[in-house]
């Protein structure tokens, strides 16, 4: 499949909101999609398109002059495991080693609650260089715990 990655872009919460709503696996809290939606708006995306058709997007947040985070990223169900995500982030590293940002870190669910695809989420990043780094109870609550990966991007 051909993909073109483009961005970073500003306002593209109006093209990210169907597929947020189409993972409800992952994003199945309606107050967690509403802040994900207006971070959209005013955070640089990048958005992976086939065509005029929006397959995935990652949006991103920099804390400081050195270090960023993926706040969120999704992909179509049906296009998982083409490579869309890896090229998302791909670009959004490069993207980065260009404002000066050394480290970049992802927040995702923790392996001390047991879920088949936060398990495949993990392995993702994993495989794209990023190492767990701690899991936290206090960031979102007991329940959800939070592993933060980071990554040390190369120039």
């Amino acid at each position: 499949m051909l993909i073109a990655i483009e961005g970073p872009s500003i306002g593209a919460a109006p093209l990210c909101e169907p597929i947020l709503r189409s993972l409800p696996d992952w994003f199945g809290i309606e107050e967690d999609i509403s802040k994900y939606l207006a971070d959209i708006d005013r955070l640089p995306t990048f958005l992976a398109l086939s065509g005029d058709k929006v397959l995935g997007f990652l949006t991103l947040k920099q804390h400081y002059p050195r270090s960023a985070e993926i706040l969120v990223m999704g992909s179509l169900t049906e296009v998982h495991r083409q490579g869309i995500g890896r090229a998302l982030v791909e670009r959004a590293e490069a993207w980065l080693l260009d404002q000066g940002v050394d480290y970049l870190q992802v927040k995702t669910l923790g392996p001390s609650r047991p879920d088949p695809g936060y398990v495949i989420t993990r392995a993702f990043y994993q495989a794209l260089g990023f190492e767990p780094l701690e899991e936290f109870k206090q960031i979102w609550d007991e329940n959800n715990p939070c592993l933060v990966l980071v990554k040390k991007l190369v120039r």
